[in-house]
């Protein structure tokens, strides 16, 4: 079984700006995103998200993509034929998460990406895109929001699967 280390590794190696990074460097991106998540998930208030409204409607499934959530200036659109079909290869696959659970998770991830500050999460990452002598400057790791976004959603959702878990194993399940 992997873990969500494992996973976190295995999203950030299939992006394709890191396919020549080394085990290591992903290893230490992955638990520093993780790390992330989990404090932002611990430093939440759960009545502190009063200026998000949630709306639902169908459109998420597509021929080449499943759109379970997506957040747009203060507002968490929730996609409920997509919550219906992941529910649905959940349960093909084995996991038992109902869609209601689907549904909180999809909307902490987004809650997630409203909340995190990208630039303390670069910071902490450490990555260094151009050195010019003393001067360094910091760049972006593709895929460490996704990551972190993903804890948080693990904490604040309740799912007794981890949704990056999920996520890899529903990717192939369209």
């Amino acid at each position: 079984m992997s873990t969500d280390l494992d996973l976190a590794v295995d999203l950030l190696r299939a992006t394709p700006t890191h396919e020549n990074r080394s085990e290591e460097q992903l290893r230490e991106w992955a638990a520093v995103a993780l790390a992330y998540g989990d404090e932002l998930a611990a430093g939440t208030d759960e009545g502190t998200d009063e200026d998000i409204q949630i709306v639902e409607r169908e459109g998420g499934v597509r021929r080449d993509e499943i759109l379970l959530a997506e957040h747009h200036r203060g507002t968490v659109t929730v996609y409920t034929d997509s919550l219906t079909h992941l529910a649905k290869l959940a349960a093909e696959n084995g996991f038992q998460v109902s869609r209601e659970a689907l549904r909180t998770a999809a909307i902490a991830h987004e809650l997630a990406h409203h909340r995190l500050d990208v630039r303390e999460l670069n910071r902490r990452l450490g990555h260094t895109a151009l050195r010019l002598g003393p001067f360094r400057v910091r760049g972006h790791v593709a895929g460490a929001e996704e990551i972190a976004a993903h804890r948080f959603a693990h904490h604040r959702s309740g799912l007794d699967v981890s949704p990056l878990l999920l996520t890899t194993a529903l990717a192939g399940g369209n």
